[in-house]
C-alpha cells in the first residue's frame, strides 16, 4: 500500500511557495504477502520516476527509512515494513553562478543558516531568473562546502517563500541537516507565523480556512480553491486579527500545509485578498469610499508597498544536531511597517472628523 504524501512542488520555475518544501516524500507499507526483495527494486517498481540509481543515492544519504531507521539499498523488505522516503527532485541542467549578493543572516552555525529574505529576491534560479537569486548568494557565501559545490539548483534549500514575500528561511549546510529539517516540514512539526495586511474587516477575530488548492484551470499562473476531493491538494490556514484598521485588517496566519500561494489564495477565497496582491485582486480598491481623496490615499499606499503585504515573521524548528528547539522572529520590513502606520493615521483622522 502506497500513500503519496504531499509533494510540495506544484509550481512553475518562476514561482516560489510560501512554505513549499523541495523534496518528494512517500510513505509505503509493505503488503502482507510480499516476498523478500531489495528495497531499491521494490520501490522502483512502485514509485513514479524513482529509478534504482536515484533510490540508491537516496539510501546512501540516509533518506530511506524502514521502521524509522535508515537502511541501505540492499535491505530486503519484509511484510509490514513501514518505509519513509525523502528524495531531492531531479536536478535540472542549470549552472549555478556564485554571486556576491548581501545576505541578512539571522543565525548561522556549522549545520544551518537562517536568513531574512527581502521582498523582490527570487529564492532559486529558474525561467527568467538565472542569476541574482538567493541560491546564487548562497553559492558564494558557502563556496568550499561540499553541498554547494555542485550544479544542484537548490542546494541547502528546505522551503521557500514567494519572490515578493519577505521573511525568514532556514538553509541547510550539510546533507544530514537537509534531510532532518525537510522531515520536520513534511511532518508539520515546524512553527511558522506570517503577518499579512488584508482588505476588509473580518467578521471574526480568528478562524480557520480549509479548501483544496490547485492551479487554476483558467489561468495557469495563479492558484485557486476547489471543492474538497475534486482537484488540488488539502490546505489549512489559521488566522487571527492583530489590528483592525478600518477598510483593512492586519492578521497573523499560521500554516498547517505548505501549498503554493496558500495564504494569498485562502484569504482571497474568504473575500479578504492581501493588500496590493496583483495576482489575486488585492491591487484594486476593494473596500472604502468613492471619494477622490480616499482613492489617492490608497494609491499612495500601493506605491509604498509595491507587492503583496505578506511577511514570514516567525520560524521555529528543532536543530538537526543538538535537538534544541530554535525560534526566530524578524521585524516587519519598512514598506509593510510604514503602510500600517499610514492606515493607522488615516483611521485616526477619520475617527476625529466623525
Amino acid at each position: 500500500m502506497i500513500e503519496e504524501n504531499e509533494i510540495f512542488d506544484e509550481f512553475d520555475e518562476t514561482e516560489e511557495t510560501e512554505d513549499g518544501a523541495l523534496f518528494e516524500h512517500y510513505n509505503v507499507v509493505v503488503d502482507p504477502g510480499q516476498t523478500l526483495l531489495r528495497i531499491d527494486k521494490f520501490l522502483s517498481n512502485r514509485l513514479m520516476n524513482a529509478t534504482r540509481s536515484r533510490l540508491q543515492a537516496a539510501a546512501d544519504e540516509g533518506k530511506i527509512l524502514v521502521n524509522k531507521l535508515p537502511v541501505k539499498s540492499s535491505y530486503k523488505v519484509k511484510p509490514g515494513d513501514e518505509i519513509s522516503i525523502v528524495m531531492d527532485y531531479p536536478r535540472r541542467e542549470l549552472k549555478i553562478i556564485a554571486e556576491d549578493i548581501p545576505l541578512n543572516i539571522v543565525y548561522e552555525d556549522d549545520e544551518l543558516m537562517v536568513v531574512n529574505k527581502p521582498a523582490g529576491l527570487v529564492v532559486h534560479p529558474g525561467h527568467g531568473n538565472y542569476s541574482g537569486t538567493l541560491v546564487n548568494a548562497l553559492a558564494y557565501h558557502f563556496r568550499g562546502l561540499p553541498l554547494f559545490n555542485s550544479d544542484d539548483p537548490r542546494p541547502g534549500l528546505i522551503h521557500r517563500i514567494d519572490k515578493n514575500t519577505s521573511g525568514l528561511l532556514v538553509v541547510a549546510k550539510t546533507i544530514e541537516a537537509k534531510v532532518k529539517l525537510s522531515l520536520q516540514f513534511f511532518e508539520k512539526t515546524t512553527k511558522r507565523r506570517y503577518v499579512a495586511l488584508v482588505w476588509g474587516d473580518l467578521a471574526n477575530n480568528e478562524g480557520t480556512i480549509t479548501g483544496n488548492i490547485g492551479r487554476s484551470l483558467k489561468n495557469r499562473q495563479v492558484f485557486t480553491v476547489f471543492p474538497e476531493g475534486d482537484y488540488g491538494k488539502p490546505a489549512v490556514t489559521h488566522y487571527k486579527v492583530i489590528e483592525r484598521l478600518g477598510y483593512v485588517n492586519l492578521v497573523e496566519c499560521r500554516l498547517e500545509t505548505g501549498r503554493t500561494h496558500q495564504i494569498r489564495v485562502h484569504m482571497k477565497h474568504i473575500g479578504h485578498p492581501l493588500f496590493n496582491d496583483d495576482n489575486y485582486g488585492g491591487d484594486q480598491i476593494l473596500k472604502g469610499t468613492t471619494f477622490t481623496k480616499y482613492r489617492q490615499f490608497v494609491a499612495n499606499c500601493f506605491e509604498m508597498i509595491p507587492r503583496q503585504a505578506l511577511h514570514a515573521q516567525m520560524l521555529g524548528f528543532v536543530h538537526p544536531t543538538t535537538g534544541e528547539e530554535m525560534i526566530f522572529e524578524s521585524e516587519l520590513p519598512d514598506d509593510l511597517a510604514n503602510v500600517i502606520i499610514k492606515w493607522r493615521n488615516y483611521l485616526s483622522n477619520r475617527t476625529a472628523q466623525e
